[in-house]
């Protein structure tokens, strides 16, 4: 049988400083390591998971700029276009009017030139056919 006496009371007094010992100098700083690596991965999660909504918000924002950029630059496109074509047109008309009045211009001058030739020969006319007669006939007519 076992005799309960006071050494028992001194294991268990023993064992129990043992414990509060070892909590004091083993477990307690353990734990505060663990729990400060805990908070300090917790917050650099806390960190990484703002980092990526941060970067997904400036990825978003210069999809949007550059699809923007595009849009803006299709209608300055468009605007040189219209604007160019615009400028053809009146580039066009202004060299058919020159190139019409060259024409009527020309045409004068030629219908004056024809004139004063015809004017010209209309005087020599009776020169030549009193000439082309005489050598016909073979006198003067």
């Amino acid at each position: 049988m076992i005799n309960v006496d006071g050494s028992v009371f001194i294991q268990i007094a023993n064992f129990i400083f043992l414990i509060w010992v070892m909590n004091m100098i083993l477990y307690k700083p353990i734990r505060k390591a663990l729990l400060q690596r805990k908070e300090k991965v917790s917050d650099l999660e806390q960190r990484i998971a703002d980092f990526s909504a941060q970067a997904q918000e400036k990825e978003d924002a210069l999809a949007f700029g550059i699809k923007e950029a595009r849009a803006n630059g299709l209608k300055e496109k468009q605007a040189l276009i219209q604007s160019g074509s615009e400028e053809e047109k009146i580039v066009i008309e202004s060299i058919n009017k020159k190139a019409q009045a060259a024409l009527v211009e020309s045409r004068e001058k030629i219908a004056k030139d024809a004139e004063s030739v015809r004017i010209s020969l209309q005087k020599e006319l009776d020169t030549f056919v009193n000439a082309i007669g005489q050598k016909i006939l073979g006198r003067a007519v």
